[in-house]
């Protein structure tokens, strides 16, 4: 019988990381909660980019991205397939479009590569017109 190769995802943790922040002290559903009640206008990126840098379960992680004020501070997780996704949406602007065809022609996620494409086109479009 032939091994399987070892798996590329990381692995999540469950709750509490033990060490590290109080934020990654609380449980999934208190973290969660935590996310979904910061108000639109608030100044809390750098709690929020330190769930998303986390080994939390992806969804935990990928409601954190949505709510980041600056999408440019996904940046250094456009590899990741949940996260890439949120980075995308967030860019709007025609100087980004340089950065999404670079994911197209470069991610490794389908996912990415097609919310990439997607935003792109709403970019030249709203350029256009």
């Amino acid at each position: 019988m032939s091994e399987q190769p070892p798996s590329r995802r990381k692995r999540w943790k469950e709750g509490p990381d033990g060490a590290g922040s109080q934020l990654l002290s609380l449980n999934d559903d208190e973290l969660l909660f935590w996310v979904e009640a910061l108000p639109a206008d608030h100044h809390d990126d750098h709690g929020l980019l330190e769930v998303v840098r986390s080994d939390r379960h992806f969804f935990v992680r990928q409601e954190a991205a949505k709510r980041i004020c600056d999408p440019h501070l996904l940046k250094g997780h456009s590899g990741d397939r949940h996260i890439g996704q949120i980075l995308v949406r967030g860019m709007t602007r025609t100087e980004d479009a340089a950065y999404l065809e670079k994911l197209i022609a470069e991610s490794r996620h389908l996912e990415v590569r097609k919310a990439a494409e997607a935003q792109l086109r709403l970019i030249l479009t709203a350029k256009a017109t």
